[in-house]
């Protein structure tokens, strides 16, 4: 069973063994198994019941993560996608007033517009074009994008007033202190390099967390899943594609298509699979994992999916081919039965772990060119709109329209490539049909 893992995942090639991956996809899982229970509590507010659609997460998540790990073989796992999930429950359905079917319908069409597009190369050759600022931006701006989430869902941070958005939460509390426990643990595991630092600082936060009362234990391990019927099938196509809903459906294939960009750039920046040039080689499969998986979403019933930043936690305890993702998919899988225990993990536990995954993922700004403003400054937005907008498309699209504006205005146009400008479009259409609400 070794030889042949390691064989078929190319595992000798890059540089790892079975256990270390299996590892990464335990650690990958534990820290984004909150979106078993977020992302049903968000969709709910767009009237989508909560049980159907933690089924249509998990089984999303199980498809999607396959198709990374045996077809691209990457160690990303996939997911429907915070954020996309707000837009859609909050901006399209409740404050817009359109239906949750439509809005899968403009899901499915953005995943089949992502698959004919990567069959044509046209993603792979939009991504070629992203100069090397911007792709070390997006890992940076990712870290502090995962800090910031996890300084906040721990509480460590909490939201101030209008004039004071964010403030320090109440540290002396016991939930606050659990999470700064559980920082610390992470961190000292860290320092003293033991093997599996950051799933271990997780379970030793929760086991606290238990016994604190910060967080109730599962009072059950076990549970059968809902019958996801009620929402499977459900999308409505023609109300999609009515010149109303134009600006709902851009917005959806910008931030997705961004997104996916975005993340598969930084977290492989992270975990060293880039190529001299910078680029992902290959790229066009793990596009095309979440390409499927985003069509995959809207027929069962959920919003858009693409790989996961915090597989950033799984990369950093040396999480490198496919295997990690194949892990991640089966740990998916059994949670449809053990939904109770993986949901019973706190914020304060996997909170900390991001944060720390977070410092880790900052270290390429360093090769950001500091001397030209018309690369700094569009790298400097991306980073900072990634965690003051909490939206990590708007980053990266600012990014977009900026960086080849600033080359323009400076008569440096021809270092712009073709597949940057068509980027500058598309990003300026998002912030122009973008619905402010």
């Amino acid at each position: 069973m070794r030889r042949a893992l390691t064989h078929f995942f190319d595992l000798d090639v890059l540089g790892t063994t079975p256990e270390r991956e299996l590892m990464a996809g335990v650690t990958t899982f534990v820290t984004m198994s909150y979106i078993i229970a977020v992302n049903p509590a968000v969709l709910k507010a767009a009237g989508i019941p909560e049980g159907p659609s933690m089924v249509a997460t998990i089984l999303t998540a199980i498809v999607g993560t396959l198709i990374m790990g045996l077809y691209a073989n990457r160690p990303f796992a996939i997911a429907p996608y915070m954020g996309e999930n707000a837009f859609v429950a909050y901006t399209v359905v409740r404050q817009l007033g359109y239906r949750w079917e439509t809005a899968l319908g403009a899901v499915f069409i953005a995943g089949v517009l992502f698959a004919a597009l990567t069959i044509a190369r046209v993603r792979e050759w939009m991504v070629e074009a992203v100069p090397p600022s911007l792709r070390f931006s997006f890992a940076v701006g990712i870290g502090l994008f995962l800090t910031f989430v996890g300084l906040n869902e721990s509480g460590i941070i909490a939201l101030g007033v209008p004039g004071a958005p964010v403030r320090i939460g109440a540290i002396t509390s016991t939930p606050v202190a659990v999470a700064v426990f559980g920082f610390a643990l992470i961190a000292i595991l860290i320092l003293r390099r033991v093997p599996g630092a950051i799933l271990l600082g997780i379970l030793g936060t929760s086991m606290v967390a238990f016994e604190t009362g910060v967080a109730r234990a599962p009072a059950s391990i076990l549970g059968i899943p809902p019958n996801p019927a009620p929402i499977m099938m459900k999308l409505d196509l023609s109300a999609a594609l009515t010149w109303g809903f134009f600006g709902v459906l851009l917005t959806i294939f910008v931030m997705a298509l961004i997104d996916t960009m975005g993340t598969l750039v930084g977290v492989s920046e992270r975990a060293g699979l880039l190529d001299a040039a910078g680029n992902l080689p290959g790229i066009e499969r793990p596009m095309m994992a979440d390409a499927l998986a985003t069509t995959f979403a809207a027929l069962v019933g959920t919003t858009t999916a693409g790989a996961y930043v915090e597989s950033a936690a799984g990369v950093s305890v040396g999480g490198r081919s496919g295997l990690t993702a194949v892990v991640v998919a089966m740990l998916f899988a059994a949670s449809l039965f053990f939904a109770p225990l993986v949901t019973a993990i706190p914020p304060q536990a996997f909170g900390p772990a991001l944060v720390v995954v977070g410092t880790m993922m900052v270290a390429p700004v360093v090769r950001i060119d500091f001397n030209d403003p018309t690369e700094l400054i569009p790298a400097f937005v991306v980073i900072a709109l990634m965690s003051f907008s909490y939206n990590i498309g708007v980053g990266i699209t600012a990014g977009f329209v900026l960086h080849p504006m600033f080359k323009l205005v400076t008569g440096r146009a021809r270092e712009v490539r073709p597949g940057l400008w068509v980027l500058f479009i598309l990003s300026v259409g998002f912030f122009v049909f973008y619905p402010y609400r």
